[in-house]
């Protein structure tokens, strides 16, 4: 669908997560589909390929000052994310490029060729001071475009070379492929990886998460990397009320027996668009569930749909926020995870990045 257009699709598109393609909160204008006499609103709509650009920023490690998260930094080697997942919070972000956070976001694809040169330079500059690196936090680093560009192979490389510590957070079995890279760095501390693992459900995976790697696949990731040696989290993310939450020891015994060794959990988030988006998912997908699972996500936000507050909103408030917390408590004990040791900073050596001293 156009990025401008406000209208649903007229029948869901295979392969695809988004069931509403809402115009960015940034243009002047929007549209709407009308019926032109020809009868083509009866037409199924043409199935929308993946396309892929150039992402021209001028720096690859974003720093954030976030409470909420546990680190200042970060690098994204793609905007948008092909797996399609409904409820990423990510999607609004491509309001900033003028797309849609719909379709758009899931089709229309941008890279950074040059992100691992740019890492180098960066890593090389005498001001930098090192500290833990999250690899693709806003979009997945792994995510399929990844299996024939590599960018994120090459930065992962460099990381490693310059002893830099990093983490990552996937939900795809592509991240296999670096074990070579991966399993070295973790044994002198300086890399973790956390595996997001939404339902247990492959039936409800394929239509929230289309793209994704099926719960199955990403256990069996969990236990490829933790018998390399490599310290794996499972990550419950995002848990939805009445949808998942009930899954959520059911998914914390079953990658704790992968070999998973820490756990956490997320909240459904639906900042800006995602609101209207995620509502309508459900409508055509859980029309049954659709009024209890937004009823019980409000109890969870006073009340709102969203509440963006540091502090609030990856866990929530309220009766029903409480016990989600205290369940998750008491598995997380009861399965003895225990938290990950801190990544090593102290051996970071930067790496040369092909210029020539003045002095």
């Amino acid at each position: 669908m156009d990025a401008m257009s406000n209208t649903p699709p007229r029948h869901l598109h295979r392969g695809r997560g988004a069931t509403l393609s809402p115009a960015n909160r940034y243009a002047a204008y929007s549209g709407e589909e009308a019926d032109d006499g020809w009868d083509n609103l009866e037409l199924p709509p043409d199935a929308p390929p993946t396309t892929l650009a150039v992402d021209a920023s001028r720096r690859v490690i974003s720093y954030n000052d976030s409470p909420d998260v546990g680190f200042d930094r970060s690098i994204n080697p793609y905007r948008g994310c092909e797996h399609g997942c409904v409820y990423c919070f990510a999607r609004p972000t491509h309001a900033w490029l003028g797309l849609s956070p719909g379709l758009d976001f899931e089709t229309k694809l941008f890279h950074k060729p040059d992100a691992p040169a740019q890492l180098r330079r960066e890593l090389a500059e005498r001001s930098y001071r090192c500290a833990p690196i999250a690899l693709g936090i806003n979009t997945d680093a792994y995510q399929p475009t990844e299996r024939r560009l590599e960018l994120t192979r090459e930065i992962v490389k460099i990381l490693v070379e310059s002893r830099h510590p990093f983490s990552i957070v996937t939900k795809s079995a592509l991240i296999e492929r670096d074990i070579d890279l991966l399993a070295p760095a973790a044994a002198r501390r300086q890399f973790e990886v956390a595996v997001s693992v939404t339902t247990l459900d492959a039936k409800l995976a394929r239509r929230m998460e289309p793209r994704a790697a099926s719960p199955a696949r990403r256990l069996q990731t969990i236990r490829s990397l933790s018998e390399a040696g490599i310290p794996v989290s499972v990550l419950v993310a995002p848990l939805i009320p009445v949808l998942t939450d009930s899954e959520m020891e059911s998914i914390l015994e079953e990658a704790r027996a992968a070999g998973a060794r820490d756990a956490g959990y997320v909240l459904l988030r639906l900042p800006h668009e995602l609101k209207d988006m995620f509502r309508d998912w459900l409508t055509k997908h859980e029309p049954l569930k659709a009024a209890h699972v937004m009823n019980r996500l409000r109890d969870c936000r006073g009340g709102q749909d969203y509440d963006a507050r540091f502090g609030e909103r990856m866990r929530g408030t309220g009766v029903f926020a409480q016990l989600i917390r205290q369940r998750f408590k008491l598995a997380y004990a009861r399965l003895g995870f225990e938290p990950t040791p801190e990544l090593d900073c102290d051996s970071f050596t930067p790496p040369e990045d092909g210029q020539m001293r003045l002095f």
